[in-house]
């Protein structure tokens, strides 16, 4: 056969049935995650947490540096593209978009469609998406939120938490612009942040923001306050598993992904 030659289905066939195969690292899910582009916190925790068999893989849209609602919809416009670039040839099982600020500044329902665009065949979802339905699974109905966000946005964030229908007694931002300020925030600050904002009459807490660290310490937040919090990374490790047929339970990362 001339190296040019295309190869035959018959000759295909008998070069795959000479190799030895196993299932591979993602036999039971892959997913796919779409990033800012100065996100450093996500693709780290999501590696790190995920349960074997599951693949994670990643892509980023681009936007400007700030994190303001005009900045972060921007997304919109290169987020099939950015879907589509994860595993063109093979195909994923969910896809996700990575941020939760940038879900509420493009629009849900919105961000869903142009990721399904791009990764055809694959269940769509949202940072914040999966943050509304990890506390609908929790039963919080008066929450307390915590995030990194300049006023505006930590303003939008309330709105769609309530147009959810849940309750938020108290909101505080920290006022922090960039991902690169966001990504350095403390895990052990954050332990004392969760604290400082909680509120006597909240059923939960909610840290909001992909680019925390929140997920390392939100089972100990939950322990020292003795009410159920959630984090977006967690939220989004959970909705993504549980959207892909992943029933594990996982100790370590709080009630949610524990009991749920």
């Amino acid at each position: 056969m001339n190296a040019n030659d295309p190869m035959t289905e018959a000759a295909r066939a008998a070069i795959l049935n000479a190799v030895g195969f196993d299932e591979g690292r993602n036999a039971r899910a892959k997913i796919g995650f779409v990033l800012i582009p100065n996100e450093q916190t996500i693709e780290e925790e999501m590696l790190r947490y995920m349960p074997p068999g599951v693949g994670a893989y990643f892509s980023r849209a681009p936007m400007p540096r700030d994190i303001t609602s005009e900045s972060l919809a921007q997304l919109k416009q290169s987020l099939a593209a950015a879907a589509g670039r994860i595993l063109p040839d093979d195909g994923l099982d969910v896809v996700t978009l990575g941020c939760t600020s940038g879900t509420v500044a493009v629009g849900e329902a919105a961000a869903c469609a142009e990721l399904e665009k791009g990764a055809k065949g694959a269940v769509a979802s949202t940072l914040a998406g999966a943050v509304r339905k990890a506390l609908a699974a929790v039963g919080a109905a008066k929450i307390v939120l915590g995030s990194p966000y300049v006023p505006e946005l930590n303003a939008r964030m309330v709105r769609y938490l309530e147009e959810a229908g849940f309750e938020v007694l108290r909101a505080h931002g920290m006022g922090l612009s960039y991902d690169t300020e966001m990504i350095r925030v403390s895990p052990g600050y954050l332990m004392d942040y969760a604290r400082a904002i909680d509120h006597p009459e909240a059923d939960t807490v909610l840290l909001s923001c992909g680019a925390l660290r929140s997920m390392e310490v939100i089972d100990r937040i939950e322990q020292a306050l003795g009410k159920t919090s959630i984090c977006s990374n967690q939220a989004m490790l959970w909705d993504v598993l549980r959207l892909a047929g992943v029933p594990d339970r996982l100790e370590g990362l709080g009630r949610l992904l524990r009991e749920h």
